[in-house]
């Protein structure tokens, strides 16, 4: 996920902003109607299009999202500080759940996640690195449905930057690391208590870029991979489960993934967030996940930048993230759902 680039916009009106996307998706055939009538597949009522969230006054950023349908919440965490918010999907506003500001040694959070039991797993970016005088701050934080503290675990690296985060079929969770070194590391907890290992170093395989490299990863729903995204490349990646094994996704002539973000695997189709190239790529997989062929790529609202999203009946939440107006940034912040088929 990308880091933050200062500048100003001028800020739209929130209908404006949510008919711009909706009508942009529409006119690509991947969206069944304007936001603002999204039920999320549920009967009885309508969902909110817009969700709000908390922030400073000045200065706020936002990443990650992670989704708890079984409880009928979302979190979203914050760069400025490592804040985690959370919202009923019927509520339009969200709440602070997790302080930052060095809770739990969190000053930034990236990706975000939620497992079966409804644990959420929180990578910090470069929350070990930011500040030198602190070595002992911790890379990744599990904490239960209720907020207590599981886990704050440095993985085995010193110079990781820990981005997406996926459930995968053991229910383990896997964090993507977008420094140079393409590694995906694995926490899960035994009866010895939470720990984290280097689960693959991809060295040999992947080269990487200048940039952010793996980013955006989620696990296939026969169990059999990961595939994550190589931003700075616009590369897909197949990490076998069981072999290890890494190939890449041979995708169809067309397809730009560089920028790609946030990953949403539903069935066979993918959609990668490409964040400021402002595009929503929608990708339908194949023979075990090794063969990817476009379907779509379409403009997202100009005046935001989004950064990744969760699947939720029908529509997609995805975080407007205000990293292109950095420090700039103001109120309203803000996830937006999306109605996609």
């Amino acid at each position: 996920m990308s880091r933050s680039s200062a500048g100003r916009v001028t800020h739209r009106r929130a209908a404006r902003r949510t008919v711009v996307v909706g009508l942009a998706l529409l006119c690509a055939g991947t969206v069944a109607a304007p936001a603002a009538a999204a039920d999320g597949g549920r009967p009885g009522g309508r969902l909110p299009a817009v969700y709000e969230l908390p922030g400073q006054p000045a200065g706020s950023t936002f990443e990650g999202i992670g989704l708890d349908p079984l409880r009928g919440v979302f979190y979203v965490s914050e760069v400025t500080g490592g804040e985690i918010s959370r919202a009923r999907l019927t509520d339009r506003t969200a709440r602070t759940w997790l302080d930052g500001n060095d809770t739990d040694g969190r000053i930034t959070a990236r990706g975000i996640t939620v497992d079966r039991l409804g644990r959420v797993y929180i990578a910090g970016g470069p929350n070990r690195t930011l500040d030198q005088a602190r070595p002992d701050r911790p890379d990744l934080w599990v904490y239960s449905p209720s907020g207590r503290l599981l886990a704050a675990l440095q993985v085995p690296a010193t110079n990781a930057f820990l981005n997406d985060v996926a459930i995968g079929p053991d229910g383990a969770a896997y964090f993507t690391d977008s420094n140079a070194t393409p590694r995906i590391f694995r926490v899960a907890q035994d009866r010895r208590g939470w720990s984290v290992t280097a689960w693959k170093d991809a060295t040999g395989t992947i080269a990487t870029a200048a940039g952010f490299n793996l980013n955006g990863i989620v696990a296939t729903p026969d169990g059999r991979a990961l595939v994550a995204v190589q931003s700075s490349t616009g590369q897909l990646w197949r990490f076998d489960l069981r072999t290890k094994q890494v190939d890449q996704v041979a995708v169809t002539a067309g397809a730009d993934l560089t920028g790609g973000d946030g990953l949403v695997l539903v069935g066979p189709k993918l959609f990668v967030v490409r964040n400021f190239p402002r595009q929503l790529v929608t990708l339908e997989l194949s023979d075990r996940w090794t063969r990817a062929r476009l379907v779509s790529a379409v403009p997202t609202d100009p005046d935001r930048v989004f950064t990744t999203a969760k699947f939720d009946g029908g529509r997609l939440l995805l975080v407007d993230s205000k990293f292109d107006e950095g420090v700039n940034s103001a109120p309203p912040y803000r996830v937006v759902a999306l109605p996609v088929r």
